[in-house]
């Protein structure tokens, strides 16, 4: 939240939202951001240290009353002991079918009798005759983490900047030729997870746009519920298996493709969810970032589960070894591998 030039106050911070043609859902956060004075300069590393202590230190609003209103629908929310606001919206009032993106307002007034806070976000509807859904993780899938390393994961999340982040080599040209298609006329959601809190949302925007990923409803980040007595975040499995699995009943019969790494337990999860969605997920990559031979048995007897079903397990070893099993699968046109295979070279050299 740099918009407020380091003045601080209240803030309402709504998340990009998604939902199909009967309800939609925006989450966000009202928070009290604290100001930086007139010592700390409007650029430069000392400024990106103090919003990145401004990030951390973030203090919820309670109780307040959030206003939401999306085309001729609207809603009212209140903010949890976090501040944060999850707002189910029924779309009583169709909204246009000629664009995918939908303009919510909202409108906030907090308990001190401040000026009321208006702020406004986009919504994601997918077109009628969306043909696949895809979902990805973030950590060391799309972006290096390095997850096994805990202090430098933590490093990573909350002080690195997102120009000095690092894609790897094709996502890029991947999930772009995944969002169009093979008729490269498709406008396919691709919705976003990552194990990091919902702190660092403002970076990963930033990240998706510099490296010029397609945006998507970066939906399932988390609140850690650190404490001092459990000063390490809760694991991330159950987290990510209730989201993909409300993800899938919200778009019903729509296919889907899942993205994630061997690093985590992405696998065991993706599985799981091919086993209780029959005929749902149409292919699992699984991005090998690194070469223990006990981890590639695993993920081999996990793919060995599955076999008998329509869903292709795939350890991959880069992002054209994804894009070719895509193209075989009709997922992503001849142009869209050719792309990912010159973005992959491009990025090597």
């Amino acid at each position: 939240m740099k918009s407020d030039r380091g003045r601080g106050g209240a803030v309402v911070h709504p998340y990009r939202g998604y939902g199909s043609i009967r309800e939609a859902f925006l989450m966000g956060r009202v928070f009290r951001q604290a100001g930086l004075g007139r010592i700390i300069p409007r650029y430069g590393a000392l400024r990106d240290i103090a919003d990145v202590a401004r990030r951390v230190v973030r203090r919820g609003l309670p109780d307040v009353k959030v206003h939401v209103t999306l085309g001729g629908n609207d809603i009212t929310v209140t903010t949890d002991r976090d501040g944060y606001f999850n707002a189910k919206i029924p779309l009583h009032t169709p909204l246009p079918l000629d664009t995918s993106w939908h303009r919510a307002d909202l409108h906030v007034v907090t308990h001190d009798g401040a000026e009321p806070i208006h702020s406004f976000t986009d919504v994601y509807i997918p077109p009628e005759d969306t043909d696949l859904l895809v979902i990805s993780d973030i950590d060391d899938t799309v972006m290096y983490t390095g997850v096994a390393n805990k202090l430098r994961m933590l490093y990573r999340l909350f002080v690195k900047p997102a120009h000095q982040r690092t894609a790897f080599p094709g996502v890029a040209a991947f999930y772009q030729a995944l969002y169009v298609g093979e008729s490269e006329a498709a406008r396919r959601p691709i919705l976003y997870v990552s194990r990091g809190p919902w702190s660092i949302y403002e970076m990963l925007e930033e990240f998706f746009q510099i490296n010029d990923i397609p945006v998507g409803p970066i939906l399932f980040l988390r609140e850690w519920g650190i404490t001092w007595r459990k000063p390490w975040p809760r694991r991330a499995e159950e987290h990510k298996y209730a989201l993909i699995t409300r993800m899938l009943d919200l778009f019903e019969d729509l296919p889907c493709v899942l993205i994630g790494d061997s690093g985590q337990h992405d696998p065991e999860v993706y599985t799981r969810i091919v086993k209780e969605h029959p005929g749902r997920v149409k292919a699992v990559y699984i991005r090998r970032i690194d070469s223990q031979a006990d981890r590639e048995r695993a993920i081999d007897g996990l793919r060995q589960e599955i076999a008998h079903t329509d869903c292709e397990l795939q350890l991959a070893t880069d992002s054209v070894a994804m894009a070719k099993h895509a193209r075989n699968r009709g997922f992503i046109s001849e142009s869209g591998l050719q792309a990912v295979c010159r973005d992959s070279c491009d990025d090597s050299d």
